[in-house]
């Protein structure tokens, strides 16, 4: 390699960690716990967890989804835009939805959650915006802003992400706490690959 492109990804590494360390610094726990509480509620009223985003926050939403219920917590992927033609028959009145969007101004999402929440859903953002849309939308609001995204176009996303990830990966800590799940339940959501084998081997 280059010694242009490694002096390029030494910066991109510098730049990600420091804008995470920032962004944990300043984590919003009592936004995270509300969230908590939104969604422990909700299935005390057998109502059920899903999570949505457009573009690359999307694949973030499949993540969390899988995470969430490997966890205690029973969720589902909805397709971002998917549901303004018939995917939103999946949530019911009562349902918790988790939408992500950096900027939350994003026009295909705004068409899926005033769709949600004119069929009666919860919402919980997660976004680098307080003040967007999709902010002023929601029951509860995770904050996932970062200043840079760290490289020198400062565009595609990348410490955003990040960023979304941690507070929902929070999120699903303290879900996992409240709930006391231990390792003979958490094998039963989770009995293959590597992991799976290293608590059936006790190590």
């Amino acid at each position: 390699m280059n010694l242009k492109n490694k002096k390029a990804l030494r910066e991109y590494v510098k730049i990600s960690i420091g804008e995470v360390y920032s962004f944990a610094d300043e984590l919003d726990m009592e936004a995270i716990d509300l969230g908590k509480k939104l969604i422990i509620e909700a299935e005390k009223n057998k109502n059920r967890v899903h999570v949505t985003g457009i573009g690359k926050p999307g694949h973030v939403a499949g993540y969390i989804a899988s995470l969430l219920s490997s966890t205690g917590t029973a969720a589902y992927e909805l397709h971002g835009t998917e549901a303004i033609h018939g995917s939103a028959g999946q949530v019911a009145a009562g349902d918790v939805v988790i939408a992500i969007s950096n900027s939350g101004e994003t026009k295909e999402l705004q068409q899926t959650i005033t769709t949600l929440k004119n069929n009666g859903a919860k919402i919980i953002a997660v976004t680098g915006n307080k003040n967007s849309w999709l902010a002023k939308q929601a029951n509860v609001t995770l904050f996932a802003g970062v200043k840079v995204e760290g490289d020198i176009l400062n565009k595609p996303p990348r410490t955003s992400i990040l960023a979304e990830i941690i507070v929902l990966q929070c999120l699903s800590v303290i879900l996992e706490y409240e709930k006391g799940l231990n390792l003979e339940q958490y094998i039963k959501w989770h009995p293959g690959g590597a992991l799976g084998k290293s608590i059936l081997q006790g190590k």
